[in-house]
C-alpha cells in the first residue's frame, strides 16, 4: 500500500521548515519587514533629490544633428539621439534626464525641453543644456526656449528603487533563509537524526529550497502592491516575466545559501561566509544606484555577480516593458549560477 502524499519525506520536511520559519520573529522581520521599511524610507527621502549626471537625448529632426554638434564639446553633457518613442522610453528607464526637441530654422532654432520636474537631475539637466546651447551659439538670452513638463510613472527614483529592493529581498531570503537554517540544524544535531532516516539527501535539499521560494511569493506581492498604492509604481512589462525572474532569483540564491552552508559548522562561520558573499552584491549590483557608475574596468565582474542580472532584468521589464527574449542573456547567467551552485552543494554537503 503506497504512502499518503502527506507522509512523503519532501512534504514533511517542507511543513517542518514552514513552521520553523513562522515561529522565528527575526527571520520574518528580515525577510518581510526590512525590505518594506527600506522602500518606504528611501522612496520618501529621494522622491525629489537631484543627481549629478546630465544625460540628454535629442529627438530626431531636421536640426537634431546640428544641435548635437553644438553640444559635442561640452563635457558636462552626454548627448544621444532617437525617435520620439525612443526618447520617451529612455526617459522612463532613467537613461536620460532631458529630451530636447528642435524646431524652427537653422538661422533661428527653437528648443523645447521635455522632462519630469519632480525627477532627480531633470531641472539641473535643463539649465545645463540651456546654458550650453546659448554659449555654443555665441548668444546670451536670445534663444527661444520653452519647457514642457512630463510626469509619468517609470521615470522616478522610486521606480528605479523597487526592482533593486525586490532583488535584495530575494538575495537575503535565499542566502540567510536557507544557509542559516541548515547550520542551525547542524549545530542542534537535527541533521544527524535525518541521516538515520530513509530520507535521501535530495529530499532534504529540495524541501529547504521549496519552502524558501514559497515564502518569497507573498513578500514580493506585498512589495509590489505597497509600491503601487503608496508611490504609483507600475509595471510596463508582463507580470509573467516578473514572476519568472523572481522564481529564478529565488532558486539561484537558495542554491547559493545551500552551498555556503554545506560544510559550515558554526553560526559565526556561516555568517561570515554569507556576508562575504552578499556585501559585494550590496555594493556593486545596483540596488540603490546604477551599477554603471563603477569604472569600465570592473563592469565585466559586476555583470556576472548573481544579483546583477536579477535586478537588471526586473528593471528592463518593469521600466522599459522588455520581453523575455530581450532579457535572455541575464536569464542565462541566473540559470548558470543556480545550477552550478546547486550541483556543488550536493557534492560537498555534509550532515555533521
Amino acid at each position: 500500500m503506497s504512502q499518503s502524499w502527506t507522509m512523503q519525506p519532501l512534504f514533511q520536511l517542507f511543513l517542518a521548515r514552514f513552521r520553523e520559519f513562522i515561529r522565528t520573529p527575526e527571520a520574518v522581520f528580515w525577510s518581510y519587514v526590512f525590505p518594506l521599511v527600506m522602500m518606504i524610507a528611501l522612496g520618501l527621502a529621494f522622491r525629489s533629490e537631484p543627481v549629478e549626471a546630465v544625460a540628454v537625448t535629442i529627438q530626431n529632426g531636421d536640426l537634431s544633428e546640428a544641435t548635437q554638434k553644438l553640444l559635442a564639446d561640452n563635457k558636462a553633457v552626454k548627448v544621444t539621439s532617437g525617435s520620439e518613442d525612443d526618447c520617451r522610453r529612455m526617459l522612463r528607464a532613467g537613461q536620460t534626464e532631458l529630451i530636447v526637441v528642435v524646431t524652427g530654422t537653422a538661422e533661428k532654432p527653437s528648443y523645447e525641453f521635455r522632462y519630469d520636474p519632480t525627477r532627480p537631475g531633470s531641472v539641473h539637466a535643463r539649465n545645463t543644456v540651456n546654458d550650453a546651447l546659448e554659449r555654443a551659439s555665441g548668444r546670451k538670452d536670445l534663444l527661444t526656449t520653452s519647457d514642457k513638463a512630463i510626469q509619468e510613472p517609470g521615470s522616478r527614483y522610486i521606480d528605479f528603487l523597487v526592482p533593486g529592493l525586490i532583488g535584495m529581498g530575494l538575495m537575503g531570503g535565499g542566502v540567510w533563509g536557507v544557509g542559516y537554517a541548515i547550520v542551525d540544524m547542524r549545530i542542534r544535531q537535527v541533521l544527524k537524526r535525518f541521516l538515520g532516516t530513509p530520507m535521501k539527501k535530495h529530499h532534504f535539499v529540495a524541501a529547504m529550497m521549496a519552502s524558501r521560494m514559497v515564502f518569497m511569493i507573498p513578500e514580493i506581492i506585498v512589495i509590489l502592491l505597497l509600491a503601487r498604492v503608496m508611490f504609483g509604481v507600475t509595471n510596463n512589462g508582463s507580470y509573467f516575466s516578473v514572476g519568472v525572474i523572481v522564481l529564478l532569483g529565488a532558486i539561484e540564491f537558495a542554491s547559493i545559501g545551500l552551498m555556503i552552508a554545506s560544510r559550515a559548522r558554526t553560526l559565526e562561520a556561516v555568517a561570515g561566509l554569507m556576508n562575504l558573499t552578499m556585501v559585494p552584491m550590496w555594493i556593486g549590483s545596483g540596488i540603490f544606484f546604477s551599477a554603471s557608475r563603477f569604472p569600465d574596468l570592473v563592469q565585466p565582474l559586476i555583470k556576472i555577480l548573481p544579483l546583477t542580472p536579477v535586478i537588471a532584468s526586473l528593471r528592463h521589464v518593469m521600466q522599459e516593458g522588455a520581453t523575455m527574449v530581450q532579457i535572455l542573456p541575464n536569464i542565462g547567467i541566473m540559470l548558470a549560477w543556480a545550477v552550478g551552485t546547486f550541483v556543488v552543494a550536493l557534492k560537498v554537503f555534509r550532515w555533521d
